[in-house]
């Protein structure tokens, strides 16, 4: 049984003899075990870290762009091979994979340009002979606890920019795709990163939880669920860090009457159900205005048979597994609940058959889903669509702006009017318009409101360097030495 450990200091470490299964969510086998990190490993990780930082902050922008540079051609050429690693232990289609590898390259790209964005700022003459300046440093150790269902994008889009402003870091990923940190941890050491600066140290619960009360661990990067997020801001603020946690989503998809509904019900299909709905921007909840709403449903039905799952590196499959048997089941359970609760179950993913033993559930379909059902109310994280019917554009916005959840919304319409009017009444940090899943470009930042994000600051692009860089400021003056005098009164211009 392949054995996964830690890496630590520039070299793969063994770790504890605590172990957690990782399995290929295709087949249902176990691949490997994975070394969990005790208080000993965690505490070897933070302080090569600290060792590491203090060099590394010291080395010139220039140097640390060039890392950047030659990871993104690293994470280039070899793009296929990273997002094969992902699907052996996630289970998405390598296509899939794929684009998310792209995605968090965007990042990369973006953390090239850290010349510019560690730009500091300059005020001569704010009194007499004295001069002001601010400048950007770093954190020193940084935790990024990072989600199964993006194992390379969102690692990419937090350690890079984290790196980038100079800070060491410490990468806990999911432990159940834990492969592709290690992947991108030697991507950055061939890049040239100094032994130290990139730590990844697998776990669970009990590592996180270490990591929270981590006295040499000074801001903790997080993405997941809503309720450990929560956890996770809390915990950690306690202890006098840095936060940013971004929890669950609950994203809405509406269907104004002018819309082009067999585009409309493409990228319902698309938004739902790609990545078997394991997504924080999928689209969940279909939003039908007006008298469409049976033309709509219809026309989504009629796609779903079509749909090809299967295992994700045959290159005919559109969707793959979901990643353990216990979040099929889960899946499965409110699909079975939502007809008891009033709502119709109009295609029914369990119906699917399977020939092998892997995690995968067929895409479902439910129709006149309203609030306090659970499969409205809770986040699924599954390939499920639920429908829910309104009569007007008003009604719309307050089912969305009453969500506890403020992800990812989208609208579609053919109306500049309502485009505009949707974009200034929702109460959502990311919106689309006629684009189901608007997950921003590197230099925009990507992050939601409500519930979905715990903490001021969202990820990657502009604001993550504010996130992770602390501001200096410093005032000068060079007096003559006759100009010295006591003063006990306030400074004053």
């Amino acid at each position: 049984m392949k054995r996964i450990g830690h890496y630590i200091d520039g070299q793969l470490v063994e770790g504890g003899d605590e172990t957690s299964p990782v399995f290929n969510p295709a087949t249902g086998e176990q691949t490997a075990e994975l070394a969990l990190a005790g208080p000993a490993e965690l505490d070897s990780a933070v302080a090569v870290a600290r060792k590491a930082a203090d060099g590394w902050r010291k080395m010139s922008l220039a140097k640390r762009s060039n890392v950047m540079f030659k990871l993104r051609q690293i994470i280039v050429e070899r793009t296929d091979e990273l997002a094969r690693i992902i699907t052996s232990e996630h289970g998405k289609v390598v296509s899939d994979a794929a684009g998310e590898v792209a995605r968090g390259l965007e990042n990369v790209e973006f953390c090239a340009g850290l010349m510019h964005h560690l730009k500091g700022e300059y005020s001569e003459q704010v009194a007499t002979g004295v001069n002001v300046h601010q400048v950007r440093q770093p954190l020193g150790v940084v935790a990024c606890i990072t989600p199964f269902n993006f194992p390379a994008m969102v690692p990419l889009w937090m350690i890079t920019t984290a790196i980038a402003a100079g800070n060491a870091v410490i990468l806990k990923p999911s432990e159940r795709d834990p492969s592709a940190a290690i992947w991108i941890a030697e991507a950055f050491a061939e890049a040239g990163l100094p032994a130290g600066v990139l730590n990844v140290v697998n776990g669970g619960a009990d590592t996180v939880n270490g990591i929270l009360n981590h006295d040499g661990i000074d801001a903790v990067s997080f993405v997941g669920s809503t309720p450990i997020a929560q956890h996770i801001y809390s915990t950690a603020a306690a202890n006098g860090k840095r936060v940013q946690a971004l929890g669950g989503a609950k994203n809405h998809m509406v269907v104004m009457p002018d819309a082009d509904l067999d585009s409309a019900a493409d990228a319902a299909i698309s938004a739902a159900y790609g990545s078997a709905g394991e997504r924080c921007m999928a689209v969940s909840v279909l939003v039908a205005v007006g008298e469409i709403a049976d033309e709509l449903v219809d026309k989504v039905a009629q796609r779903m048979p079509g749909l090809k799952i299967g295992d994700g590196t045959d290159p005919e499959s559109e969707m793959g597994p979901l990643i353990t048997a216990q979040a099929r089941d889960r899946v499965a359970s409110y699909v079975a609940a939502a007809a008891d609760e009033g709502a119709t179950v109009v295609v029914d993913g369990r119906e699917r058959k399977f020939d092998n033993d892997g995690f995968f559930i067929g895409v479902s379909l439910v129709d006149n889903v309203k609030p306090g059902m659970k499969v409205y109310d809770d986040e699924i994280f599954g390939p499920v669509l639920s429908v829910v019917r309104v009569d007007t554009y008003d009604q719309a916005v307050e089912l969305i702006n009453s969500n506890q959840f403020a992800n990812g919304v989208a609208v579609f319409t053919r109306d500049g009017k309502t485009a505009r009017e949707f974009e200034f009444d929702i109460e959502v940090g990311m919106v689309g318009v006629n684009v189901p899943i608007p997950v921003p470009i590197g230099a925009y930042s990507f992050g939601g409101w409500k519930k979905s994000l715990f903490g001021d600051t969202h990820m990657y692009g502009p604001e993550s360097f504010n996130f992770y860089t602390r501001r200096k400021v410093i005032t000068t003056r060079w007096p003559e030495p006759s100009e010295s005098q006591i003063s006990l009164g306030f400074p004053t211009h």
